[in-house]
């Protein structure tokens, strides 16, 4: 078939062209952030899961949905070592710069701006924190050189300055669990300030597994300030609409057994699944496309997710955690426990605890219980076998 007009698009965060099974989810956190904006009590969505389950793609539409109301938008990714003020200040100035341009009384952004000048003097603890502000500040507002009183400071004042616009000003941040844990603790804590103001400002966010647990460790009132959602893999339903509504806009067909193929190969991993309903398209000498194209697909959509995919996460890893995880993988998806990983490597569990740690802190692994150990990358443990064969 036409690999022109082919409609899958797999790639990292990249809208899918049918967003299957996630209605539900999008118009309860839309109901969420209308009532915050009307100063009514609300929990907006944290969403967290593994990798290639969708959970940027939906923090996306749930940031364009919002900014399609007329909100104020603060979009971050948190990378790896760099300190949450460092990454929110220039996001926020700009947001703020944002909102001042809408023509209206210029008190309380002016204010926040003042706000965020003082909380920019935390630069002294945070060394990644550089932006230029335009804007002297006002002494005793965000300017204590304490992280929970001046960004619950800087909070409020931001809440102030959207509720004088009639707006709502939404942090939209993915990979949160990059963010230091008393880093987070501080940013929960000026939320929940403002949301007892009940001013316009929340944040949407999304992470992988064990941001649940982080954030319950950084303040325990983080799951009545928000609504917890675990992303998963879509049902049967789900993912055949997602490989078959693309191609039947196309004016092509996909045959029943073939759906049926997919899913089993992907286990409706949003991700897997543009995969190979992209190869099987290229595999498909004409319409329908068949169980038989979606076999042959399946060769040189494993050989791109080996390539990509896996393999960008299979390169930063050091030797000793290359050897952990294939431990891993030999005992198969998991999660395992720590104790039966270390007796395959024939060694101690506190002698690679390290290893283990380190892999947690690059977001390879995660602790779905004590003791327990799952890859966050669907899929991965095959991936190793394959990669590291004996």
């Amino acid at each position: 078939m036409d690999p022109r007009r082919n409609p899958f698009a797999p790639g990292a965060g990249t809208p899918p062209p049918e967003l299957a099974g996630r209605d539900a989810l999008l118009e309860r956190n839309a109901i969420a952030l209308d009532r915050i904006r009307a100063g009514r009590a609300a929990r907006p969505s944290i969403l967290y899961g593994l990798r290639g389950v969708g959970k940027t793609v939906l923090l996306t539409a749930m940031r364009d949905a919002a900014e399609g109301e007329g909100m104020t938008i603060v979009a971050i990714e948190a990378p790896e070592n760099r300190s949450l003020p460092g990454i929110l200040v220039p996001a926020l100035r700009a947001a703020l710069l944002r909102l001042d341009r809408m023509k209206q009384a210029t008190a309380g952004v002016s204010r926040a701006l003042k706000a965020l000048a003082g909380f920019a003097k935390l630069k002294v603890k945070y060394d990644d924190l550089e932006v230029a502000l335009d804007f002297e500040p006002e002494p005793g507002l965000a300017d204590s050189g304490d992280l929970d009183a001046d960004l619950a400071d800087l909070i409020v004042a931001v809440g102030e300055a959207a509720q004088e616009r009639q707006s709502a000003v939404v942090l939209v941040i993915d990979e949160l669990q990059y963010v230091p844990e008393e880093q987070l603790a501080a940013l929960i804590s000026a939320l929940h300030r403002a949301a007892q103001k009940r001013l316009p400002v929340t944040m949407l966010a999304a992470g992988l597994p064990q941001l649940l647990g982080q954030m319950g460790r950084a303040k325990s009132y983080a799951e009545r300030l928000f609504e917890f959602v675990t992303i998963g893999p879509l049902d049967a339903e789900a993912a055949h609409d997602a490989i078959r509504v693309p191609i039947e806009r196309e004016e092509e067909a996909i045959e029943h057994a073939a759906l049926d193929a997919i899913f089993a190969q992907t286990q409706g991993y949003p991700y897997f699944l543009q995969e190979w309903g992209k190869h099987s398209w290229d595999a498909a000498e004409g319409s329908p496309i068949t169980a038989a194209d979606v076999e042959a697909a399946a060769v040189s959509a494993l050989a791109e997710l080996d390539a990509s995919f896996f393999r960008v996460r299979f390169d930063r890893l050091t030797p000793a955690e290359k050897r952990y995880l294939r431990a891993m993988a030999d005992r198969g998806a998991g999660p395992h426990r720590s104790g039966e990983v270390a007796e395959a490597l024939g060694v101690k569990v506190s002698s690679v605890a390290p290893t283990r740690n380190s892999l947690i802190a690059k977001g390879m692994l995660y602790s779905p219980a004590h003791g327990d150990t799952a890859f966050t990358v669907p899929l991965f443990d095959a991936f190793m076998r394959r990669v590291m064969p004996g």
